[in-house]
Formats: structure tokens, sequence, C-alpha cells
């Protein structure tokens, strides 16, 4: 078994191990008021609420590039092959979490980079969070990225969405 194998195996036991060691159950009153799905047609039904959140973190204001920065887009690929092909697909379909496509259009690049970097914190306060937690019933592990790695994990999401 090569490296890269390797090192999926041990993200897909260590997303089991900690997902089934997590003491928090979802339930119907951790649903925030404000939460909707997705426009019909939408096939996530991922919650999506009303208001203007930029999660909880540090990320507050990111500038994004136009047009996308072919770096950042292989960067986040080679993560996303590493940490996060195991649990999320790049179609709209939900594996163990929900599918990436759409997502730069349901969130905000800071939501996205905080949820990224600051999962424990984003799934314990933040409403859309929750609300996801709710829908996958499996908490999301840290995969410990850099401010770097979420950014180029970001472009790379905003490359699956076609943007430019």
């Amino acid at each position: 078994m090569n490296r890269k194998h390797l090192l999926v195996v041990i993200a897909i036991i260590s997303a089991f191990i900690y997902s089934c060691g997590s003491n928090q159950q979802p339930s119907a009153n951790n649903a925030p008021a404000n939460a909707t799905l997705k426009e019909p047609g939408d096939s996530t039904g991922i919650p999506v609420t009303s208001d203007d959140s930029k999660g909880k973190g540090k990320f507050t204001d990111i500038k994004l590039s136009h047009p996308l920065d072919q770096k950042l887009i292989a960067s986040g690929k080679t993560i996303y092959d590493v940490k996060c092909n195991a649990c999320h697909k790049l179609t709209d379909e939900k594996l163990v979490g929900p599918g990436w496509k759409g997502v730069t259009d349901r969130r905000k690049p800071e939501w996205i980079m905080n949820f990224v970097t600051n999962t424990d914190e984003m799934i314990d306060k933040d409403p859309a969070a929750q609300a996801m937690l709710e829908k996958c019933m499996v908490r999301m592990p840290n995969q410990h990225l850099s401010d770097e790695d979420a950014r180029s994990i970001l472009e790379f999401m905003r490359n699956n969405d076609g943007k430019n």
C-alpha cells in the first residue's frame, strides 16, 4: 500500500472513531430557528440559514482572486485528495458529509474557511454547522488545516463550482 492510500485509510478510520466517540447527539432541538432547505431542485438537502453569517472564527474578510488562482486550486486538490475525499464528493451527493457542489453559492468564503479551520467551535456554536450535523449525523473531525490550506481548499471549491 502506498503512502497516499495509507493516509486515506487512516483519515477514514480517524473520522469513524471520532464520530463514534462523540458524546454530542444531534437532536431536533439543535436545529436553528431560521434554517431553511436550499431551493427546490437542490438535492443536497443541507439546511441553509437565512442569516448572513460568516461563522465563528478569525476569518471576517476574505479577498477572493479573479481569475481563480491555479496554484491554490492545485494545492486545494491535493489537500482534498488526502484529507477530504473519503467523506465528501465533488457533486451534490452526500457521502459521509455533504457534497461540495454549490457550497460556494450556499456559504460565504469566511464561513467555509472558519469551518475548516475552527471545526469544533463552529459545530458547537454556529447554527448552520449545527443544522448540517443534524442532517449528516456525523461530526466532522478537525483536519488541522493551516490558514493557507483552508484558502487552497476554498479556491478548489470555487473552481469545482465553476467560478472564474
